[in-house]
């Protein structure tokens, strides 16, 4: 199984020194959320939570994902770098193929597009983009980014968006697309892309989603091999957790280790410990 890194809430001062001591302890990769502003009061309840409260908060750093990854990229050297996730829908569709693909070129094809559909209403708003039919428009916005990132020349016709025959440059090295979400529609969604990201969930939840995407891809005629399952897991932190997890065809687990040992307060010298003793631990 791969282990990845969460920067999730974390001062972004310390960035950089957890990410060059992460890809030096020999993880898999790094772990990047997204969220442009916060705002103070929300029309819709935060959806991860039984009480609809945000596990972060306010004044909470969010620093913007492919800025972010073209820093940690040049002080690192064999980690990779995934959202978790990125909301396309909120943005365009050329914005967001730029700054992916140019994260993707500065880092040696060290990124994995990790997207979702979005659940914050507030945020599309301020954001300018409809938060209606947000899902079949990120389904098109995939297709289209896909084929920015391909040499030459390209167009597209589609419902939402018609592009007359254009170049975007640099063309990126190959970037996976990963799909988070627990409905039906989003595992769908996942199992036509490259993989499926999870929340923070246990890990019964955990294996019946992956069963599940799994089961999809059968059905579409889609390979297994490569296909990537990555999620937090809110009840492992044993080899035997992380052992069955990986038997349910689970690739990958997205943590935070020092939370086992130093708690949420965890100074900047706790989380490296914690980073180094968490390999230990697990025989890694």
């Amino acid at each position: 199984m791969k282990f990845y890194v969460s920067l999730a809430f974390l001062d972004v001062s310390e960035l950089t020194e957890i990410a060059r001591a992460a890809d030096e302890l020999g993880y898999d990769g790094i772990a990047i959320p997204d969220h442009v502003v916060n705002l103070e009061k929300l029309s819709t309840p935060y959806p991860y939570t039984p009480d609809g409260q945000r596990r972060w908060q306010p004044f909470t750093h969010w620093p913007d994902p492919w800025v972010l990854v073209g820093a940690l990229s040049q002080v690192t050297s064999r980690v990779k770098f995934v959202t978790t996730v990125y909301i396309p829908g909120m943005r365009d569709p050329f914005s967001v193929a730029k700054s992916v693909g140019t994260a993707a070129c500065l880092s040696g094809g060290r990124v994995e597009f990790g997207v979702g559909v979005g659940w914050c209403a507030d945020e599309f708003a301020l954001m300018g983009q409809p938060f209606e039919r947000r899902g079949t428009r990120t389904d098109e916005m995939l297709e289209l980014i896909r084929q920015l990132w391909q040499p030459g020349w390209t167009s597209f016709d589609g419902e939402f968006y018609q592009v007359p025959r254009l170049e975007m440059e640099p063309t990126p090295p190959p970037v996976p697309i990963y799909v988070g979400g627990l409905s039906e529609i989003a595992l769908r969604r996942a199992a036509r892309n490259d993989g499926w990201i999870g929340d923070l969930i246990t890990t019964d939840q955990a294996v019946a989603a992956a069963t599940r995407v799994r089961e999809l891809r059968v059905e579409n005629g889609l390979p297994l091999e490569g296909f990537e399952i990555l999620t937090p897991l809110a009840d492992a932190y044993l080899p035997e957790h992380f052992e069955r997890a990986a038997q349910a065809g689970i690739t990958g687990n997205v943590t935070m280790p020092w939370m086992f040992y130093s708690g949420p307060t965890a100074t900047l010298a706790e989380k490296i410990e914690g980073l180094k003793r968490f390999r230990v631990d697990l025989g890694l």
